[in-house]
């Protein structure tokens, strides 16, 4: 492709992601299935400009404003596309001649009104200034401004500012085949360098992204993706052989793997989760991993016949909760921008319900563990304190005496939950509550 065209599929892209309910992935991988003629070198590098611009969008809006571009109240759609990606050049060294687009019948080349834009742009030594506000620096709406503001206080900016950065590319090892030593023997002899992460005994994070469909340690059941923060939640359930435990939102089973890993393929693991496909999808996964001990199940929801006949009967109980994903922003940098307040409260009460429901599973003595990839207090510890009321009969363990007995290094955090960031970790943002049901 062309320097113009690859432009053109940049901001083509874009639009669709804006106009479309799906995240950014899908999106993307729904755009190049339908056009096949681009091939994978042009993919990256369309990604690439894509991926940069949403990481940067609250910054170029603000800019195109401060440079008084026509179209700057309508950043929407392709127009708002094509200024961003335009600014986006800039800020990146791109020159802005007419040359770069020469020769094509491009719709996509700039106007003399965005070359004055680039231009001006071009001479900035950086996206930042002193007049932006938090929300703006930081990459987020500006609505969550003072629930970020509250949970974080004076490092807010730090903190925001390790969400704009893209994630490194954790894995797991599975211990059902390999230890991590040699697990990342495996990967060297693929030429692929990884580092132990800092906290998960299982963790190996990669020094560059690669295709993992096409590396055989990853083919033949080694290693999984999944980000540190989340092995650690897995972990800290404590899953020990011959246990019973579910998984009550698997989605596609990733915590599932982990936990049939800890509980060395003995005893009855069930993973429960209300979409059929989600449940489906898990199946490969578990077969690669050699895990065999998983039972699948469809759930109705919390009124679900089956919880009932199953009250009272699991030693482990995890709700890894539907959330906002405010701790994944590194990995999706356009979920931000489709979320609104609503769509919280909306959670919140549906996180209430679930933990509720999956209480019911949990036997005496057993423990639920409740998750989210979210950042909120209403969400999490707030969630938590609301349920302890409504259920006297449960007690927090607090993390580092789980820790401790389960990991055996310091713990990183202060407890009583397991509150992780990208600034303070180097994990996604990840909160965890243990409870033992009395």
């Amino acid at each position: 492709m062309t320097p113009a065209a690859r432009l053109q599929a940049a901001i083509e892209l874009l639009a669709e992601i804006e106009k479309s309910a799906r995240p950014a992935d899908s999106a993307a991988s729904a755009y190049f299935r339908d056009r096949r003629y681009i091939g994978a070198k042009d993919r990256r590098a369309v990604a690439e400009v894509v991926w940069r611009v949403l990481r940067r969008k609250a910054r170029l809006d603000w800019w195109l404003a401060f440079m008084e571009h026509p179209d700057r109240d309508n950043l929407s759609g392709q127009w708002g596309a094509r200024a961003r990606v335009f600014a986006d050049m800039a800020f990146e060294g791109i020159a802005p001649e007419p040359d770069l687009f020469k020769g094509q019948h491009s719709p996509y080349r700039p106007e003399p009104h965005e070359l004055r834009v680039m231009e001006m742009l071009a001479e900035q030594k950086s996206m930042f200034h002193r007049d932006m506000p938090p929300h703006v620096r930081g990459e987020y709406p500006e609505w969550l401004t003072p629930r970020l503001t509250a949970l974080f206080g004076d490092k807010l900016i730090d903190e925001m500012g390790a969400m704009r950065d893209e994630a490194p590319l954790d894995l797991r090892v599975n211990a059902l085949k390999a230890t991590r030593d040699e697990a990342a023997r495996a990967l060297a002899k693929e030429d692929i360098k990884s580092v132990p992460t800092p906290h998960s005994p299982l963790g190996l994070r990669l020094a560059r992204r690669v295709p993992l469909v096409q590396v055989q340690a990853w083919r033949d059941g080694l290693v999984e993706v999944q980000d540190e923060g989340s092995q650690l939640v897995a972990l800290l359930t404590d899953a020990q052989p011959g246990m019973a435990v579910v998984d009550y939102c698997a989605g596609a089973g990733g915590k599932t793997l982990c936990l049939a890993a800890a509980m060395a393929n003995k005893g009855r693991l069930v993973a429960c989760d209300v979409a059929e496909w989600r449940v489906d999808r898990a199946g490969d996964r578990l077969r690669r991993a050699g895990v065999h001990n998983v039972t699948k199940r469809v759930i109705g929801g919390e009124s679900d016949k089956w919880i009932k006949r199953a009250a009272a009967s699991f030693d482990r109980v995890l709700v890894d909760a539907p959330c906002t994903g405010t701790g994944t922003w590194r990995r999706n940098p356009d979920a931000k921008w489709q979320l609104g307040e609503k769509d919280l409260l909306e959670l919140v009460e549906r996180q209430k319900l679930i933990l509720d429901s999956a209480a019911r599973l949990t036997k005496k003595g057993g423990r639920l563990v409740y998750a989210t990839c979210s950042l909120l207090a209403e969400e999490n510890e707030a969630q938590i304190g609301d349920f302890l009321i409504r259920h006297p009969d449960y007690r927090v363990i607090p993390v580092p005496e789980l820790w401790a007995a389960v990991i055996g290094t310091p713990c990183p955090v202060p407890g009583p939950y397991l509150r992780l960031s990208p600034l303070a970790h180097g994990t996604d943002g990840f909160f965890g509550a243990f409870l033992e049901h009395a």
